[in-house]
């Protein structure tokens, strides 16, 4: 049973305020905070409070990998977790992107190292042989783009912005509305050149804003609003055409997404717990300066129409316990709340289960027990418990308690 403290990676789309308050640090941060890590994910591997200044998560587990993961579970990941948890803190748009399925990435990774492109190299595309199928659950309101839309009300939508500059693409899907026609033409759009997209794009964004003065909260209100606060910050952008075609989702706080290879996404703000497979590999479509891979993009993706419904993850109760269900076999994520009254939620719970976990509270404070220790776990940090660590008690440490639990699922 270790404390573990999460690694901070900046991105430039980050807040300087949710994870610094979330930490109890003071704001605005100097930097941008976009993400923090608690896995063994050698790119950022979380550290172990009270240990050596340098011990990782991935020392521990690369000192003893049956011992901490189980002998399964360190057969079948070869010694390696499985799953990565992140909190997530979006103040801007995240790039369009997607990632690869197992075969895709095991298939790029050897590509890109027969040819020669190194690994942490800008242009590299696939950094690990992992795939990488996200759960996402909301903390705040979060508000995100994923998956393409059906492929009729995106036709409407074309035909509600009243655009001509849209006519010849909108027929291009009116005459094949399926998955190829949304191949056909996101494959047009994301391929135009500079000339013509310096000619459509404020075409669709003077369309877009003569739809909200006509029709104000009208059907498409929301995805157009989104168009129009991307295009502003992308106004050369292919992916700015996109957004066109993918869902706008609002998720409240406790509500969660999967994101299954080849889903095209992108986050547009708030804060959420993100768990996954142990993987950094990322296609990216647009509204980013780094490395936009086309073709390798285009090999990935799925434009399969999905509903939110379809990426909406299963939950059931079990006691204190509200677990997203998900067909992944590397984790599986739940979320707690806890009463430290123990009137109108239980104070405790307990955790009996064998394999790797890590419980990462989010809200008040959570407290450990077990084999006569005991470990307090604050808001902002996280707990590592082993395959060979004793069944743990975890109690509310504050009069309300909220933490979610990760761990690989049939241990």
């Amino acid at each position: 049973m270790h404390l573990l403290d999460g690694v901070i990676r900046p991105y430039a789309w980050g807040s300087r305020t949710a994870l610094a308050e979330l930490r109890g640090l003071p704001t605005p941060s100097p930097h941008p905070e976009a993400e923090l890590w608690f896995g063994a994910h050698p790119a950022a591997p979380a550290r172990v409070g009270g240990g050596s200044d340098d011990q990782t998560l991935l020392d521990v587990v690369d000192a003893d990998p049956r011992g901490q993961l189980g002998g399964a579970c360190a057969d079948r990941y070869r010694g390696r977790l499985p799953f990565l948890v992140k909190v997530l803190a979006a103040d801007e748009p995240l790039s369009l992107q997607a990632h690869p399925s197992l075969e895709q990435a095991k298939d790029g990774f050897a590509r890109e190292n027969a040819q020669g492109v190194e690994v942490g190299a800008p242009n590299r595309n696939y950094r690990d042989d992992n795939h990488k199928p996200e759960l996402v659950v909301a903390i705040t309101e979060f508000e995100l783009l994923a998956g393409f839309r059906n492929v009729a009300e995106t036709v409407d939508l074309l035909r509600a912005l009243q655009v001509p500059e849209l006519d010849a693409y909108l027929g291009m899907l009116a005459g094949q509305p399926d998955s190829q026609g949304l191949r056909a033409l996101f494959t047009t759009w994301i391929t135009l050149p500079e000339s013509a997209l310096a000619t459509l794009i404020p075409a669709v964004i003077d369309g877009a804003i003569a739809y909200l003065a006509s029709s104000g909260n009208g059907q498409f209100a929301a995805e157009v609003r989104t168009f129009l606060e991307i295009g502003e910050n992308y106004p050369a952008d292919s992916g700015v055409l996109a957004v066109l075609l993918l869902n706008r989702i609002s998720l409240r706080p406790g509500e969660g997404l999967f994101l299954p290879a080849g889903n095209l996404h992108s986050y547009l703000g708030g804060t959420a717990v993100e768990v996954m497979a142990s993987s950094d590999n990322v296609l990216r479509g647009g509204l980013t300066p780094k490395h936009v891979d086309v073709p390798e993009l285009l090999r990935v993706l799925d434009f399969t129409p999905v509903s939110r419904s379809e990426v909406t993850p299963t939950m059931h109760t079990l006691n204190a316990e509200l677990i997203y269900q998900t067909p992944i076999s590397e984790f599986r994520l739940s979320m707690v709340e806890l009463d430290g009254t123990g009137i109108h939620k239980p104070s405790s719970i307990l955790f009996d289960v064998p394999g790797p976990q890590i419980l990462l509270c989010t809200s008040g404070a959570i407290e450990l027990r077990g084999a006569g220790t005991s470990l307090l776990v604050p808001q902002g940090q996280a707990v590592w418990l082993a395959d060979c660590d004793p069944d743990v008690v975890v109690h509310a440490g504050s009069a309300r308690s909220i933490f979610f639990r990760a761990l690989v699922p049939g241990q």
